[in-house]
């Protein structure tokens, strides 16, 4: 299962929104920096509305969503890539992981200890990925030397590497993330292999008070880090409450659905946190529907229909004959699998196909 680790300055709610992610209380959220020194991993739910529709299609109520792994990460602070504030171990849970969500403090609290003395999100983000980026240019140029040593062999993946190598020095000594490099798709799939920090996809997620959540348009924090975020690394964000959502996690379902509507939003941002993340990874669901359950299975997007067949069963794979597919959007239309059968919508597609996401399917194979 892929991973998303969630980093930050200590005391920004990394840990309160593991635990609100996860429902648990697994990470301890304290005032103080280094509270979380070995990380928390936590299997995550991925929000899915279309679940319950396909099960009152189907006629069941067994529901099963996708999942990824969250995982809680201690507090990095500036100096880290030289090992400041047990920095060598937190970058190295860093490396670990497939995807970063990098949480972002928005609001003002004097209750709580800020690591740097002040609110400003842009500053707080700029020495984390300063603390990726140091850690990488050291990296690269350990790589570096090691492959031009097998390049004077004629080594041809070594001397692949090095050209590639040998364009993120300059690169990152001006402070730029490896995954802003200008390369081909041959050589990004290159880049991967040097596992470097600031390659990893990265999310922002701002997090600010209850009040601010349905309407955070006068919240500048918000919009300079978003602004920040786009333009110097070609990043997302989202917005949350981190400890509204922890504050959630203890209510049955309908009591949110109130709760929320009573000031006036429909979700904390942490189903659209998920999602992203989920999207952040490369992931995407297909669908199966009967009577037994509904499920969400997770695939890497680019799959196609035999490597698909073989999440739900490896032998699957090998015995692959045909996917019956039908997409969400026109199941519900036709209103059952045998009225969109008979209308021509549902498909029988091969081993070439790529799944999309919401592909409700049934696999052929032999038996």
């Amino acid at each position: 299962m892929l991973q998303a680790g969630i980093v930050g300055l200590p005391n920004v709610g990394k840990s309160t929104l593991f635990n609100a992610l996860t429902k648990s209380r697994k990470a301890e959220a304290a005032n103080y920096p280094f509270c979380t020194i070995d990380p928390n991993v936590g299997v995550v739910q991925v929000p899915d509305d279309r679940l319950s529709i396909l099960a009152e299609i189907a006629g069941t109520q067994t529901m099963i969503p996708a999942a990824i792994e969250m995982v809680d990460i201690a507090g990095l602070v500036e100096g880290a890539s030289k090992g400041e504030g047990l920095g060598n171990k937190f970058l190295a849970n860093v490396r670990e992981v497939d995807a970063i969500v990098h949480v972002v403090r928005c609001f003002e609290d004097e209750d709580i200890i800020h690591n740097m003395g002040r609110v400003d999100p842009v500053n707080d983000a700029e020495v984390i990925l300063t603390e990726l980026v140091l850690a990488d240019a050291e990296s690269v140029s350990s790589q570096l030397q090691k492959n031009a040593k097998k390049a004077r062999g004629n080594d041809k993946e070594a001397e692949a590497n090095v050209s590639i190598l040998e364009k993120l020095v300059p690169h990152l000594n001006d402070g730029k993330p490896a995954n802003l490099l200008e390369l081909n798709e041959d050589d990004n799939k290159r880049l991967q292999s040097f596992c470097l920090l600031s390659a990893k996809p990265m999310l922002y997620a701002c997090n600010v008070k209850e009040d601010e959540l349905g309407d955070f348009s006068e919240n500048q924090n918000v919009i300079n880090l978003k602004n920040w975020a786009s333009a110097q690394q070609d990043a997302g964000s989202c917005v949350i409450s981190a400890k509204m959502e922890e504050e959630l996690s203890d209510l049955a379902q309908d009591e949110i659905a109130e709760y929320l509507e009573a000031i006036g939003v429909s979700d904390s941002g942490v189903s659209t946190l998920i999602q992203s993340t989920y999207n952040l990874l490369g992931l995407a669901s297909f669908l199966t529907a009967g009577e037994k359950e509904v499920r969400a299975w997770t695939f890497k997007k680019g799959m196609t229909a035999p490597q698909c067949a073989g999440v739900i069963h490896t032998d699957f794979e090998k015995s692959f004959i045909k996917a019956e597919v039908v997409p969400y959007e026109e199941l519900i239309a036709a209103g059952s699998m045998q009225s969109a059968r008979d209308a021509g919508k549902l498909r029988l597609e091969g081993k070439d196909y790529i799944f999309a996401d919401g592909d409700v399917t049934l696999f052929k194979c032999n038996a």
